[in-house]
């Protein structure tokens, strides 16, 4: 199997904890892959809803295919995902306890077929935040070290 990704959303890892993922399809229109396939999507402020008993990808921005003309459609348009009731209605008993968000971590190509990796995710305080940076330039500079370490030899 074959994955390409298109776009992660690196906010969210930034904003939130992911307690659990799940992989899904997504349903979109002829253009909108194309101009997937060309990268030009923005999933920073976008987030998932439970709308009906269907998973719903709000505020993702695809830019409209340049070649595309009636067959065009809103950029940020609803979208819905393609998953299980069983997975939805367990996110959805999640959800409603407090502090739980639906936020998607990437789009990708698996094969031939665009999917939507969405995460249960339990937003971050901001002393979490800094330790998380502090932790992450401290393993940059480790690295750095270790790397001019075995230049040197």
């Amino acid at each position: 199997m074959d994955t390409k990704v298109i776009s992660t959303n690196k906010k969210a890892f930034h904003d939130y904890h992911v307690v659990e993922s799940l992989e899904c399809g997504i349903n979109l229109i002829g253009c909108e892959v194309k101009s997937l396939r060309k990268g030009e999507v923005n999933l920073a402020d976008s987030y998932c809803r439970i709308v009906d008993g269907n998973l719903v990808l709000i505020n993702c921005h695809i830019k409209n295919y340049d070649k595309g003309s009636y067959s065009n459609v809103e950029s940020r348009r609803d979208r819905r995902l393609l998953a299980n009731k069983r997975e939805i209605m367990r996110m959805l008993g999640k959800v409603k306890e407090k502090g739980y968000s639906i936020v998607p971590l990437k789009l990708y190509f698996k094969d031939s077929l665009v999917k939507c990796e969405v995460a249960l995710v339990k937003g971050k305080r901001d002393y979490d935040k800094k330790d998380a940076l502090l932790k992450k330039d401290a393993e940059r500079d480790m690295q750095r070290s270790l790397k001019e370490y075995a230049e040197r030899k």
